[in-house]
């Protein structure tokens, strides 16, 4: 297929296709992922077309559904799991960070577990209580787990691809307020390792890091400060397990300046590690303190009171003011 333009959904939806038809151990697993094609339909038509043996209509049990797909991996197949919302996925935290994540390891390399779990995330939709989460932190401090989020339709499906192909678990966190964005898709294409970060634009006078939805926000915010002036490069992490900090410090020592932005509390999130580790790597060139801008330390709000929590271009553009005003 040629390269076309797809929605970030779509382009999910594609590479479950590609993955289906090329390996028949892939299995896709999940509540309401069949008939129905999950509730944001990223998995419509699967079903019709692979059968209800390969795409599979689970109870609601999210410990049930991966602690199955732990046991399908021991047989040999390759289990792709969605958990329906972020707020979800917690019924089966044991089962991943337990028994998951450690099963390469107890084994001494002898296990692979190669388990994706697909996970929609973040705010921006007007969902309820328990349906914009943004817990990527989480398992990203878990060692034995591969964390990623694409930000594009390109990255969305060649990064699962990639995810499915990998003897590790990965947990494949998805933009759902981008679902509907769309970009080029070279399904053809020579992709980007998993986990290398991406220089979405370039700039001298700052850096800023961001990943899934928040990529978005950082151009905008990158455009708007064009405007007046200032050159701020944008870097799509991709990947939050492991980061990719060479590129980082690459583009750190090259601006002087780092902003990092996501829609998870900053508290103890992942722009602190990465603050930690760039200023450990590059205090001599650094022109300013590493800032953070995300959500508050508080539960996700109410759907009406949303866009306060989140992250927007003035929170992002005040983050760069103050860093550039050093």
């Amino acid at each position: 297929m040629a390269a076309q333009k797809m929605s970030l959904s779509k382009a999910i939806n594609a590479s479950l296709r590609t993955a289906l038809e090329n390996d028949p151990k892939v299995l896709i697993m999940g509540e309401d992922v069949g008939k129905l094609g999950g509730v944001f339909r990223v998995t419509d038509g699967l079903q019709k077309d692979f059968g209800e043996d390969r795409v599979i209509d689970t109870p609601l049990a999210e410990s049930g559904i991966v602690g199955t797909a732990i046991g399908l991996a021991l047989r040999g197949y390759r289990p792709v799991v969605e958990i329906q919302f972020d707020g979800f996925v917690f019924p089966a935290y044991d089962q991943i960070v337990t028994q998951l994540a450690k099963m390469h390891a107890r084994s001494l390399g002898k296990v692979k577990m190669p388990v994706v779990i697909r996970i929609p995330y973040g705010g921006g939709i007007g969902a309820v209580e328990h349906h914009s989460e943004s817990p990527e932190a989480l398992f990203a401090h878990v060692a034995g787990l591969k964390v990623v989020s694409p930000s594009n339709a390109s990255d969305a499906y060649w990064m699962l691809q990639q995810a499915i192909g990998s003897d590790d678990p990965v947990i494949y966190f998805e933009p759902k307020r981008r679902y509907h964005d769309k970009s080029e898709v070279d399904t053809a294409a020579i992709p980007d390792p998993l986990h290398i970060a991406r220089v979405a634009r370039a700039g001298t006078d700052l850096t800023l890091a961001a990943y899934g939805p928040m990529v978005k926000v950082a151009l905008d915010a990158a455009g708007a400060a064009a405007e007046e002036g200032k050159s701020l490069e944008v870097v799509d992490l991709r990947s939050m397990s492991p980061i990719d900090f060479d590129t980082l410090q690459r583009s750190v020592e090259k601006t002087g300046r780092l902003v990092v932005v996501h829609e998870a509390p900053v508290f103890l999130g992942t722009g602190a590690e990465i603050a930690a580790r760039i200023t450990e790597r590059c205090f001599y060139q650094l022109e300013a303190p590493v800032l953070r801008v995300g959500g508050f330390h508080a539960p996700y709000p109410p759907s009406r009171l949303e866009d306060e929590y989140l992250p927007g271009l003035d929170r992002v553009l005040d983050a760069v003011d103050r860093a550039l005003a050093y």
